[in-house]
């Protein structure tokens, strides 16, 4: 009975976590499927550092892709990593999920390059560090595991942070790692508890004591006039 009713909790648990992603999924392919059926360009609702017409794209940059394969390229890991925050952080996954949002936007719209940064691969990295890095604060494997799968399925991901391709944001990516690690640190007292084993310092010990008494994608970026 109490395993059953265990069960159902989790049942519940997990169907909740899947909610809010896959509203999100969604939303940014209908974006971009009413803005090719439009025949028209959103990129100029993307950031654009130091402008304040570029602001607007803290809010909106995310939601924005240049193509189809942009948008798959981000759509498979971030709705992944978006569950795991949803099924793990439960209490507080609606501020993590914003707040690398937004914290992160802002400080690209204060440090990058003047082009239009767009697309959602700076919510994944925010969200593979995020989650990576409460794991490993919390000793949870599930949580390493599942970054580590988001990697090794992803290997761009290492690369991404790094200016070799000056047509990708690799500023947003840098920057979504670095406040996915901040908020991990911010938040470090949530989330599931640490998997590691405890074992007996002394066996010998605990025998002499005898037994207890009762019987654990890319970000892309386009100039002012153009958008490549």
């Amino acid at each position: 009975m109490v395993h059953g009713l265990k069960l159902m909790e989790e049942k519940k648990k997990f169907i909740h976590s899947l909610v809010f992603p896959t509203f999100f999924l969604v939303l940014i392919w209908m974006i971009k499927i009413s803005e090719v059926a439009l025949e028209m360009s959103f990129t100029h609702l993307g950031l654009f550092p130091l402008e304040a017409s570029g602001l607007k794209g803290i809010l909106f940059a995310p939601l924005i892709h240049a193509d189809f394969k942009h948008l798959f390229d981000n759509s498979v890991p971030l709705y992944f990593l978006s569950i795991a925050i949803f099924y793990f952080y439960r209490p507080v996954a609606y501020r993590v999920f914003f707040l690398i949002w937004f914290v992160s936007g802002l400080i690209v719209w204060l440090t990058a390059r003047p082009a239009y940064h767009i697309g959602a691969s700076g919510l994944v990295y925010g969200f593979a560090s995020f989650v990576f890095f409460s794991g490993v604060i919390r000793n949870n494997i599930h949580l390493l595991a599942i970054s580590l799968i988001v990697v090794f399925m992803y290997g761009s991901l290492i690369w991404g942070i790094l200016p070799y391709d000056l047509r990708i944001s690799w500023e947003s990516h840098l920057v979504g790692g670095l406040s996915g690690l901040g908020i991990a640190l911010f938040y470090r007292s949530y989330g599931p508890p640490s998997t590691k084993k405890e074992w007996p310092e002394d066996d010998e010990e605990d025998e002499a004591e005898g037994p207890p008494d009762d019987e654990a994608g890319t970000e892309y970026t386009g100039d002012r006039d153009r958008f490549i």
